[in-house]
């Protein structure tokens, strides 16, 4: 009698454990897996967008040094720079596209202001080889194609998510587990072509 009730319960366990490894390979848990996967690369998007913010001051008083004339460009970086690091974004901006946009728009008006400088640095071959903006520029060079990486990573990552919860058999785990994740914005292309590092070498 012991014995038959140690087989069934045995029998319940192999056959539980059948059951979630069936379950596993269906894609029960690809979304959530998904899910912090977008997190992960946005944070990533975060980490970059706030080095460049970061090497901005030392850039704008390193050309000050040698362009004081140049007041109106140096003064557009920083107001985009305040601008952009007055945007207070989390995880839970991934559930507003409206806020994502704002972000992205902002973050966008400071390339744009970033790529003027850097022309207008051209004008000043003093500045040109003076070893600090040499050192700034290499490194915001860097940034914005960690930026562009960043952003591609996060992108692809979003668009793998939302396919999931789409397509079948995601959808249905959605539905019946998942429904509190919502579809994710993701970054869409601007007027000042955001995708693209400026163009800080110098010929």
């Amino acid at each position: 009698m012991q014995a038959q009730q140690g087989l069934r319960s045995s029998c319940r366990y192999a056959v539980l454990a059948l059951l979630a490894t069936l379950l596993a390979g269906c894609g029960i848990n690809n979304i959530p897996t998904y899910d912090e996967q977008v997190k992960a690369n946005w944070a990533q998007v975060q980490n970059q967008y706030q080095r460049r913010a970061d090497l901005i001051p030392n850039l704008v008083e390193t050309v000050k040094g040698y362009a004081k004339q140049e007041q109106e460009t140096l003064t557009a970086v920083v107001e985009a720079r305040a601008k952009a690091t007055s945007i207070q974004v989390d995880a839970s901006t991934l559930d507003n596209p409206e806020k994502l946009k704002q972000y992205q728009d902002a973050q966008g008006q400071l390339t744009g202001a970033l790529s003027r400088l850097m022309v207008v640095s051209e004008r000043y071959p003093d500045l040109k080889s003076n070893q600090n903006f040499l050192a700034l520029q290499s490194q915001l060079e860097g940034t914005e194609n960690r930026i562009s990486v960043a952003r591609r990573d996060f992108i692809l990552s979003v668009e793998k998510y939302n396919t999931e919860i789409r397509t079948f058999p995601g959808r249905l785990w959605h539905s019946l587990m998942y429904s509190n994740l919502p579809l994710r914005p993701t970054f869409e292309a601007t007027a000042q072509d955001a995708e693209k590092a400026p163009q800080v070498k110098f010929q």
